[in-house]
């Protein structure tokens, strides 16, 4: 029964014998002839052996006082930037262990009604945390009450720290805590980090991101809400790796300092302009065939732009759509210089000079330009074709009341999109010589190895927020697709090299999440991209993506899980429902008296105590464990099934960190000339 039960929640029984052990070996080693009359040698060897089984009682007391100790308390473990470990074939993940069925085990012990003594602070703990309150408004006990609050080991009363939950989830398998290190190889099928709102989860990102940096792997970081910390220290691990060169920033909260990015600018597919531009607009109901309608536009337009060889941008795409006629004007006249008459200019001309021209255009074309009228008439009267100038030309036919209702959920948001500061960010001007501001281009980020922090500002404007993540994800979706086609070095020169690793750490990612999300997680892996994303709930994603299935879809994809403190039971499960179930054993106290009928017989009754032993199926763990876990600390599912206790190191102080946004500005001024 000793090996079925831990059997070290109770009083240490052991310094009892060891104190008087350890007298006895005293007195004989001193006086022998004070017990017995001993020879020198015999009352040495007495006095060792007992000795020796003083020492033997003392290490049992201690281990069960140490295993108590756990329960309530865990070491404190501080780890500095440089101190940070990596490896170049392993992820390290922090501290912990592997829990199977002992720690179960021990957990069941530990919550025992009888167990809640040697876990709870005692009397004068709970005095000294009563006196400190009581204490903190009068000026000459303040100072005493500095004292009781010390964190050191002199101090008998020191406050347990401030992570609540918990403590003894990890204490009950502390004594077998090592470093946990992920293997690189389970990587591309992508890690998935849940927790709810402060309890480390930026934290594991610094550690994570920090690695991927020293191995000098590309890392793409996109955080909705713009952590200064996170920003801070990818900085810092940037300038420690010696890759600040290729250090890349893109913040919606800082203009001035920031990258500037086009999210249309690059894609494999022309559609794609019109998919990342369309996609934040609503898809249910009626709104799904506006939407619709805005997709057409959109990719009329951008059709119409790169067959003028023009870049498309979110700027000139409101533009166009808005007003098409200048586009349809410069468009048709370069095809018709390719593919149409000779003489299509003067008739063109002549039909615009026309004064009775108008009075013979249908009605729908009577309110637009009259040349860019004249130019589809001319093609419409010649039979020629074009798919692009066709797009031109059904867009230009619209009633312009009516195409204003048609895009009436497209054109606020391009606005939103292109108004102010965020407009120079996200629809650059290539052609603007004087903004020193670098455009941001994936292809060569991933060519140089570069490294990029994206701050897209969500608590200023969710919506823009959004609308540039997903814009953003699309488009390194598309990159992933060329890059499981082609590679990184497609059309270039020389030896292509070995295929970069490229990882994408996304911070709430149910802020940015879309369908276009799916094809990352399914398919990217075998491009090299590797993604870790963080979200407090499985919730956020359901209702981020609108699809409770496509939800299902994205968690499937993760291979990887790491769940922090959740707070309610459906996230819990995602992890809980994985775990096979664990035979736990209890033990109940029986106490029985039965009387004696007999009167002849001498027996008036007898009794019988016994310790019965249940055996009962349960949960490795239980939801409600994840619920009370303490800040800084996980469960982690990985290779396979394989559960792993973890907790992270708190940030100790590194001189490379820079102060505050101003000095990471100053490092953005001197380097790109930006005036801040």
């Amino acid at each position: 029964m000793a090996k079925l039960f831990d059997n070290r929640l109770r009083p240490a029984v052991e310094l009892l014998p060891a104190t008087v052990l350890t007298g006895l070996s005293g007195i004989i080693f001193l006086q022998p002839d004070t017990i017995a009359p001993m020879m020198p040698g015999v009352a040495t060897t007495t006095a060792g052996l007992f000795a020796a089984a003083a020492v033997w009682r003392t290490v049992q007391a201690a281990r069960v006082l140490a295993y108590r100790s756990r329960l309530k308390r865990l070491p404190r473990w501080v780890l500095r930037g440089d101190q940070i470990p990596w490896s170049t074939s392993r992820l390290f993940l922090g501290r912990g262990f592997r829990w199977d069925q002992r720690h179960s085990q021990r957990l069941v012990e530990a919550r025992n009604p009888e167990a809640r003594k040697y876990l709870e602070p005692g009397p004068i703990y709970r005095m000294a945390r009563a006196l400190e309150l009581k204490w903190e408004k009068q000026r000459l006990l303040r100072r005493l009450s500095k004292l009781t609050r010390t964190n050191a080991w002199w101090n008998p009363v020191r406050p347990l720290p401030p992570l609540g939950g918990d403590a003894s989830l990890h204490g009950v398998g502390l004594e077998d805590e090592d470093d946990a290190w992920l293997p690189l190889e389970e990587r591309p099928g992508h890690t998935l980090v849940l927790g709810t709102t402060r309890v480390g989860k930026t934290r594991l990102a610094e550690l994570l991101v920090s690695q991927d940096i020293r191995r000098g792997e590309v890392v793409i970081v996109v955080d909705p809400k713009g952590d200064l910390d996170l920003l801070r220290r990818m900085f810092a691990e940037a300038k420690r790796a010696g890759r600040l060169d290729r250090f890349h920033m893109f913040h919606l909260g800082f203009a001035e300092v920031s990258e500037r990015y086009n999210p249309v600018g690059e894609f494999g597919r022309i559609t794609e302009v019109a998919t990342r531009t369309t996609s934040p607009l609503p898809d249910q109901g009626n709104s799904a065939a506006f939407k619709e309608f805005a997709w057409r536009f959109s990719n009329a337009v951008a059709q119409a732009l790169v067959g003028l060889g023009r870049k498309p941008d979110l700027k000139s795409l409101g533009r166009y759509v808005t007003h098409i006629e200048p586009l349809l004007v410069d468009y048709y006249k370069l095809w018709l210089d390719q593919n149409g008459p000779e003489d299509w200019k003067q008739t063109v001309d002549r039909m615009a000079a026309d004064e009775e021209f108008p009075k013979r255009l249908p009605r729908e074309l009577k309110s637009r330009d009259r040349y860019a009228a004249a130019l589809v008439t001319f093609y419409k009267e010649r039979n020629l074709y074009d798919p692009v100038c066709d797009s031109l030309k059904s867009t230009l036919e619209y009633d312009k009341t009516y195409f204003d209702k048609l895009t009436a959920s497209l054109l606020p948001l391009i606005e939103k999109l292109t108004s102010g500061s965020v407009g120079e960010l996200i629809a650059p001007d290539y052609d603007d010589t004087s903004d020193p501001r670098p455009i941001l281009d994936w292809n060569k980020v991933i060519r140089e190895g570069g490294i990029v922090y994206v701050g897209l500002d969500a608590l200023s404007d969710v919506e823009v927020a959004h609308a540039v993540g997903n814009a953003m994800l699309a488009d390194l979706t598309s990159i992933a697709g060329r890059l499981y086609k082609h590679g990184h070095a497609h059309g270039l020169p020389g030896d292509a090299g070995r295929r970069p690793v490229i990882n994408m750490h996304l911070d709430e990612f149910n802020e940015i999440v879309g369908k276009e999300f799916i094809p990352m997680v399914n398919k990217a892996g075998g491009a090299g991209i590797q993604v870790t994303a963080y979200t407090q709930t499985a919730s956020d994603v359901e209702a981020g993506i609108g699809d409770r299935a496509k939800a299902g879809q994205i968690f499937g994809n993760f291979n990887n899980l790491v769940m922090l403190r959740v707070r309610n039971e459906e996230t819990a499960c995602l992890l809980t429902d994985q775990l096979p179930k664990v035979r736990v054993y209890t033990k109940i106290a029986e106490s029985r008296t039965t009387d004696n009928n007999d009167p002849d017989s001498p027996v008036d009754f007898t009794s019988q105590n016994a310790d019965r032993l249940t055996e009962t199926e349960v949960d490795m763990l239980m939801p409600a464990d994840l619920v009370s876990l303490p800040k800084g600390q996980a469960f982690a599912l990985i290779e396979g099934g394989r559960l792993y206790k973890l907790r992270l190191p708190l940030a100790g102080d590194d001189p490379l960190l820079p102060k505050d946004m101003n000095a990471i500005a100053e490092w953005s001024r001197d380097r790109y000339g930006a005036a801040a």
